[in-house]
């Protein structure tokens, strides 16, 4: 009987040791990030058979269990990836919202102070000053443009730097998370299949933090490892290996850093961007794609179409030399990126063929022997067409030389350097062509109340097909006298085509059209009256051109007519602010989330440290007791030793 007083109370004592060890354990790591409670899982003996019955003999602690959920856990992994994802976008989206946004800083200030100074010229077009000022205008609103595209090329080397990191974390979680695979194996065959707890725990730790960096898809296997797969299945551990991800230039855009798989043989497998969610990685790619490209196409789609429509008014005008106006704006030039990994030989071109239809996507090109695909990426439309040159959306696609190999593909960026490439051609104030070429009179002499309006230069067809600079007609200089015979009929005489004409009926106030250009004349002309177009050699009095290129401030000159400057600037505020709101709101939602998943993990397997003191008392009286139990059994024990002297 005393061995059994004893055996049971050893078991008993060793039951309350273990109890309290992993009861100061888990207070010990009651701060410990990933740290899950444990708890003792204590069983019966096997009882002995006797004359009396089954008596049992004593306890013995099976396992440490380790208290976890493994759907709270997955839950609080799963919404703290997606709250990474959304701060990740949300802190960068700021900067551009605050950049854009600027009443100081923005382009709105730079675009009205512009205009204001070609309105002055309008007024005063002898005026050097005013000319001058309309000069410095103009570099202001160039250097502006710039320094806008410059902010966001900044950001986007500050991705690629960000994103070189994540990936540098993201190599480094996986590494762990391999070794910790191996060890766990190893200390579970050893153990019998019994769990290493705190190896668990820290291999869910680091699972939790690879996910807030990049979105993870975890399989259990049968030996306790994990392997872990990212984007569309692309492998990251597996067992005690692990892949390693690579930060790579883009192969079909040199401005980006990309995400890449590495292989055994050090080759580099492009990932699809668009499959790489969730964390922080996730949260750079979709800013990128989706708000930082998109908003330096539109500035560079603003900067194209104040250069393109300016200048073509421009060139419709005549300076203080007497000569035909020239570009005061440079015209960028679409990007049009090779792929690295071509096999052909082709080079392609770009070029603006109608400013007017500029969308402000960039375009993917691909070729698959037969056919070339362009994909319009702002919404992934397809146009297909068998040859080049082609065009798109206003934009002229060809094939400069070479020979495109089959997959062979282009990334064709329209507007990217619209803001980046524009400046002022001329520092020179008389060559502002304020005045037109031509110039209407009305004869001293005429006896009626007819008047005649100013003259408007049409722009024609270039000989050369250059949209952006538009042609005169070649008489447009020539002199042409209008005479009226009657007060409903007038003759038309002068140089040009369909010169002369005769018995022309008039209309008050319709449009006369001849060499390129048109007038009105209104009123009651009466028989004998004349008014004559003719070469205006008055320039420097002449504010017309410049009252047209004034105008433009307010046209519908982009997105196919139906925006202005103005329109189309406020329109890329708009949707990042939208953007920036939206963001703010549903990360703010979403770390709530994360706080009250979390809490919920949290009240199933986090330490209680009230729990956990009373379990120290508890195991300590337990102890105590099973001490008393030895001392009785020692008892019993010299008390047969006495029986037997």
């Amino acid at each position: 009987m005393g061995n059994d007083v004893f055996g049971i109370s050893v078991s008993a004592l060793n039951s309350a040791q273990i109890g309290l060890t992993t009861t100061e354990h888990n207070i010990a790591n009651a701060n410990t990030p990933g740290f899950n409670r444990q708890e003792i899982v204590v069983g019966a003996r096997q009882a002995q058979l006797t004359g009396a019955g089954y008596v049992g003999q004593g306890a013995d602690v099976g396992t440490v269990k380790r208290v976890y959920d493994e759907f709270l856990s997955s839950q609080v992994i799963q919404q703290q990836g997606q709250a990474a994802q959304l701060n990740s976008y949300y802190s960068q989206i700021q900067q551009i919202n605050n950049m854009l946004a600027d009443p100081n800083a923005g382009l709105s200030p730079a675009l009205q102070d512009f205009f204001s100074a070609v309105n002055g010229v309008s007024s005063a077009p002898n005026s050097m000053p005013a000319r001058q000022t309309m000069l410095s205008s103009a570099q202001s609103l160039a250097s502006r443009f710039q320094a806008l595209n410059q902010q966001l090329v900044n950001i986007n080397d500050s991705v690629n730097g960000q994103i070189r990191s994540s990936v540098t974390s993201i190599n480094g979680y996986a590494s762990e998370i391999a070794t910790l695979n191996q060890s766990i194996v190893l200390a579970q065959a050893a153990s019998g299949g019994k769990p290493p707890n705190d190896m668990l725990d820290q291999r869910d730790q680091l699972i939790s933090q690879l996910n807030q960096e990049i979105k993870v898809n975890v399989t259990k296997q049968g030996d306790g490892s994990l392997n872990v797969t990212i984007g569309n299945g692309q492998l990251l551990v597996v067992g005690a290996t692990s892949y390693g991800l690579q930060a790579v230039q883009s192969f079909s855009d040199p401005t980006k850093i990309e995400v890449a798989a590495g292989t055994a043989s050090g080759a580099v497998i492009p990932l699809q961007q668009s499959s790489i969610q969730g964390g922080n990685l996730g949260g750079l790619i979709a800013f990128r794609s989706q708000t930082l490209d998109s908003a330096q196409n539109a500035l560079g789609l603003v900067a194209m179409g104040v250069a393109a429509s300016f200048n073509q008014q421009h060139q419709l005008g005549q300076d203080l030399n007497g000569a035909q106006g020239q570009d005061l704006f440079t015209n960028p030039l679409p990007v049009v990126n090779k792929n690295s990994a071509n096999t052909g030989t082709a080079q392609v071109a770009a070029s603006i063929a109608d400013y007017k239809a500029l969308t402000g996507s960039d375009y993917a090109m691909s070729y698959d022997g037969t056919n070339y695909f362009v994909t319009r990426l702002s919404d992934n439309t397809v146009t297909t067409s068998a040859t080049l040159p082609m065009t798109l959306d206003g934009v002229n696609i060809s094939l400069a030389s070479g020979a495109p190999g089959i997959g062979d593909s282009f990334l064709i960026r329209p507007t990217v350097n619209g803001a980046l490439s524009i400046n002022v051609t001329t520092g020179d104030p008389a060559k502002i062509a304020a005045a037109v070429p031509i110039r209407t009179n009305a004869t001293l002499t005429n006896s009626g109340t007819g008047t005649i309006s100013a003259v408007t230069v049409n722009p024609a067809p270039p000989v050369t097909p250059d949209p952006l600079h538009p042609a005169t007609d070649v008489n447009l200089k020539q002199a042409v006298t209008i005479t009226f015979t009657s007060p409903t009929t007038f003759d038309v005489t002068g140089t040009g085509v369909g010169l002369p004409a005769t018995g022309l009926a008039y209309t008050a106030g319709s449009n006369i059209s001849y060499n390129g250009w048109t007038m009105q004349i209104s009123g009651a002309p009466v028989a004998g009256d004349t008014f004559t177009v003719g070469p205006n050699t008055n320039a420097s009095m002449d504010g017309s051109n410049a009252l047209s290129l004034a105008g433009l401030q307010n046209q519908k000159t982009l997105y196919g007519g139906t925006t202005s400057y103005q329109d189309t600037y406020s329109q890329l505020v708009s949707t990042v602010g939208n953007k920036t709101r939206e963001l703010k709101v549903t990360s703010t939602a979403q770390d709530a989330l994360v706080q009250q998943t979390v809490q919920a993990q949290q009240s199933v397997s986090g330490v209680n440290l009230d729990e956990e003191a009373a379990n120290l008392l508890r195991y300590q009286r337990a102890y105590q007791a099973a001490g008393k139990a030895m001392q009785i059994a020692n008892t019993l024990f010299d008390t047969l030793l006495t029986i037997g002297r």
